[in-house]
């Protein structure tokens, strides 16, 4: 907020599956992630991610949410961004609604930054929206231009033949 912000960014090929469903047979929520919960109402959801999802989309019972991800919660890529991304994208779609990338990467960092309060930059959830090589400008009012880094097919050859990653079983 005070300089702006320049990001080059890399997204990897781990991936965060959501799936969403109206119940035909009741009005329940059901949100299945590392836990399972069944509740009444969209604030007796505890996971918060979801739980103030719905209410930024209206939704307030009625939803089934399952989640599934090649990576686990913890380990500092961004699983929780992404979650907040696939979410809120497939809640646009369950509504039968259109949004842009850019504007489901906003609504994702409104939604952790500004209502869960996480103490975090804006690269998570724009990265989890546009992934790839990715350059971010930030403003000084937090707006962010997003553009493909002009990097070269031998460049990129040559990061994926040389980058290694490794599950250490230790969260950050």
């Amino acid at each position: 907020s005070k300089y702006g912000g320049f990001i080059f960014a890399a997204g990897i090929n781990k991936y965060m599956f959501i799936s969403v469903n109206r119940p035909i047979v009741d009005d329940l929520i059901r949100v299945k992630y590392s836990r399972s919960e069944t509740v009444t109402h969209r604030d007796e959801v505890q996971h918060e991610i979801v739980r103030e999802a719905m209410r930024m989309m209206g939704i307030e019972k009625a939803l089934e949410v399952v989640s599934m991800a090649d990576v686990p919660a913890g380990t500092g890529l961004g699983s929780s961004s992404s979650y907040a991304v696939g979410l809120l994208n497939a809640l646009h779609t369950l509504k039968r609604e259109h949004i842009s990338i850019k504007d489901i990467a906003e609504e994702a960092c409104r939604l952790e930054i500004d209502i869960l309060k996480k103490p975090i930059g804006k690269q998570d959830q724009y990265m989890a929206a546009f992934g790839g090589l990715t350059v971010l400008d930030i403003d000084k009012e937090g707006g962010v231009t997003v553009r493909k880094a002009n990097v070269s097919d031998s460049t990129i050859d040559d990061l994926n033949r040389n980058l290694l990653m490794f599950y250490t079983h230790t969260s950050r």
